[in-house]
């Protein structure tokens, strides 16, 4: 007698079961991750330069026409120039360069023929504009050799610094190209074309590199004293940020105050500057923490770009007060600035007990979610 299909043993009834929870459970399991995974896959692909550490270059083309969502807190204050600020409007001048006369030639009234001696008062305009272009200036330098009349022998003047060629460029020139290549950032290219088109001066890139190359060995002296100057401030602020170079990937350093910068270029990222003492600040990049002998600060600026990302990829509440408080906070203190005076010791105490109110807040809520995959 052949036993039914469905004919089956308790004990295999309940390891069918047993296996499959065990299944249910690893699919949970499964599924609970790749949501992580989804979730921050969203939250990478809303991250941009307004709110995260990202530098603007990486928004691609999704970036935004017009920044939205500015960090800085309102003044009140309208648009434009300020009360008492001393402006640039155009004024008129004393002493023009030239002056040009014009005389009405006929009667507006009976068409009687005019003349200068006629002239019983004039109004003035005045016209600012560029001088017409010119020809380059040549300047030869003439070396003699003079021979003396005691001991007969030959000596010959010495051309002065800087005229080292039997033709070159003037400084003139040298420094308008590096003025327009270094500080403006024109391409070598184009400023070759903009040196041609405005002044008939017709330059090769590598005698601009040329330039460049000369003036940065000038300067040496100058560079070197502002890295001391900035080292030594009491405060002074770190970055970095990667760039290309001859199609490699190098690292621009800074260390700036309010008056000075000193950039810094290094292929390692984790090139630090030397001999820096007081008060560094940073975006909490870890490898600052190695500086021997600094206090740390951590920068505002990135603190409140983090904070656009919770509030607008995951709607966290205490990060939007956490945000108005850091505002609020340097707004007084911009406020108390201007006016040269301290904060009032009250107000630096609310706003530490609110800024501890609004982390135990973001504690609390971020405790109370589940546990990460």
């Amino acid at each position: 007698m052949t036993p039914a299909a469905d004919d089956h043993r308790p004990e295999d009834h309940a390891a069918d079961v047993s296996v499959y929870r065990a299944l249910v459970a690893e699919l949970r399991a499964q599924n609970a991750a790749l949501l992580a995974r989804v979730a921050e896959l969203e939250r990478q692909l809303g991250l941009n330069s307004s709110n995260s550490g990202k530098p603007p270059s990486s928004d691609g083309l999704k970036k935004k026409p017009v920044r939205v969502g500015s960090l800085r807190e309102q003044t009140g204050k309208k648009p434009g120039g300020q009360k008492g600020h001393p402006g640039k409007t155009l004024s008129r001048t004393e002493s023009p360069d030239a002056t040009v006369e014009h005389f009405p030639k006929l009667c507006a009234g009976c068409g009687a023929a005019l003349s200068e001696a006629m002239a019983t008062d004039h109004a003035a305009r005045q016209v600012f504009d560029l001088p017409e272009p010119q020809p380059l200036i040549v300047t030869e330098h003439r070396a003699f050799a003079c021979r003396c009349g005691t001991c007969g022998m030959t000596t010959r003047a010495a051309f002065p610094e800087g005229v080292a060629a039997p033709v070159q460029y003037g400084t003139r020139i040298a420094a308008f190209v590096v003025y327009l290549l270094h500080f403006q950032l024109l391409p070598e290219k184009r400023l070759a074309e903009l040196m041609a088109d405005l002044f008939g001066v017709h330059l090769a890139t590598a005698t601009i590199a040329s330039m460049s190359q000369a003036c940065a060995a000038r300067l040496q002296g100058f560079v070197l004293a502002v890295r001391d100057h900035v080292a030594a401030a009491p405060v002074k602020h770190l970055d970095e940020t990667g760039f290309r170079i001859g199609g490699k990937t190098q690292w621009l350093h800074i260390a700036s105050t309010i008056l000075l910068t000193f950039y810094r270029i290094s292929p390692k990222r984790g090139s630090l500057p030397e001999n820096i003492v007081g008060v560094a600040v940073h975006d909490h990049w870890k490898p600052y923490y190695t500086l021997k002998g600094v206090l740390h600060a951590l920068c505002n600026a990135h603190h409140l770009r983090e904070l656009q990302a919770l509030v607008e990829i995951e709607k966290e509440v205490w990060a939007r007060k956490m945000r108005c408080l850091l505002r609020r906070a340097c707004h007084a203190a911009n406020l108390a600035r201007e006016q040269d005076a301290p904060l009032s010791p009250r107000l630096i105490a609310l706003i530490e007990r609110c800024y501890d109110a609004i982390v135990t807040e973001g504690f609390v809520f971020h405790e109370a979610q589940p546990a990460l995959a």
